[in-house]
C-alpha cells in the first residue's frame, strides 16, 4: 500500500506521526512523509492509495501559513470522490480559515481539548475497523468534536476524568471541567471512496500503543477499499 502523509506544523512535530507509522513499513507498507507543503503539488496524490493527513492548516512547524488551498482541497475531494482512502488523524481535523470543502469531507472538525489528561478509548460498534482493538488509556488530547455530516458514522468514543486544573489556554477555562465522552473514531464515504478520523495521537507514546496500531493499520486497511495490500 502506497501513503502519502502530511504531517508537521506549529504544535504537532511531524516526526511524531513518522516514527509512529514506521511499525506499518516493516509490514511491507510504503509511506512517504510530506512536512513542508511549500512545493507540495496536489497532482501527486494520483500517484498513492491512501492519504493520511496529520497536519493542521500550517505549510510547516515554523511556516504558519495556508497550505490547505482550494486547489489542495479540491485535489483531495476528488482524489477520494474517485477511490481514494483518506486517513484524518488528529490534528489533521483542525480547520483552517477557508477550509469548508476539506472540513465537509472529513465530516467533522475540532472545537476544544482541556489539558493532557488519561483518555480511555473504547470501541462501540463492530466494524472492520474495530475488530480486534481493545480498549486502551493514554496520556492524550481529548478533543471535543464538531459533527458536520449526517452520515457520519461513530465507531469508539473516548472519555476523559475531569480534570482539576486550570487550562493552559487562556481563553477558555477547564478548572474543574467536567468529564466527558467523546466520538473518536469515525468514517464515511464519498463517492467511491472512504473517510476515517482517528482523534487520539497527540503523542508518539499514543501512536505507539499496541491497540492503536491495530486501529490505525485496519483503518488503512479499510479507506484503501481493496485498492493495494
Amino acid at each position: 500500500m502506497n501513503i502519502l502523509l502530511f504531517c508537521d506544523d506549529g504544535y504537532h512535530p511531524g516526526n511524531v506521526p513518522i516514527e509512529g507509522m514506521k511499525p506499518l513499513e516493516k509490514k511491507g507498507y510504503k509511506i512517504t512523509a510530506v512536512k513542508d507543503a511549500t512545493s507540495f503539488d496536489p497532482g501527486m496524490i494520483k500517484n498513492y492509495d491512501v492519504l493520511v493527513m496529520s497536519k493542521c492548516d500550517n505549510i510547516s512547524a515554523e511556516n504558519k501559513g495556508s497550505w490547505k488551498t482550494k486547489e489542495v482541497q479540491k485535489s483531495i475531494f476528488e482524489f477520494v470522490e474517485n477511490g481514494g482512502g483518506l486517513l484524518v488523524t488528529h490534528n489533521g481535523i483542525v480547520k483552517g480559515d477557508e477550509t469548508d470543502l476539506l472540513d465537509n469531507l472529513i465530516g467533522c472538525y475540532f472545537e476544544s481539548h482541556p489539558n493532557d489528561c488519561p483518555v480511555t478509548v473504547g470501541m462501540i460498534k463492530p466494524h472492520d475497523i474495530t475488530n480486534g482493538v481493545n480498549i486502551f488509556t493514554e496520556i492524550d488530547e481529548h478533543y471535543h468534536l464538531k459533527i458536520l455530516r449526517d452520515d457520519v458514522d461513530i465507531l469508539a468514543a473516548s472519555y476523559a476524568p475531569p480534570q482539576g486544573e486550570k487550562s493552559k489556554y487562556e481563553t477558555e477555562s477547564y478548572f474543574n471541567a467536567p468529564e466527558f465522552i467523546a466520538p473518536c473514531v469515525l468514517v464515511r464515504t464519498e463517492g467511491k471512496g472512504r473517510v476515517c478520523v482517528l482523534t487520539p495521537g497527540h503523542t508518539l507514546k499514543v501512536w505507539l500503543n499496541s491497540e492503536f496500531q491495530k486501529l490505525l493499520e485496519n483503518a488503512l486497511v479499510w479507506v484503501a477499499n481493496k485498492r493495494s495490500m
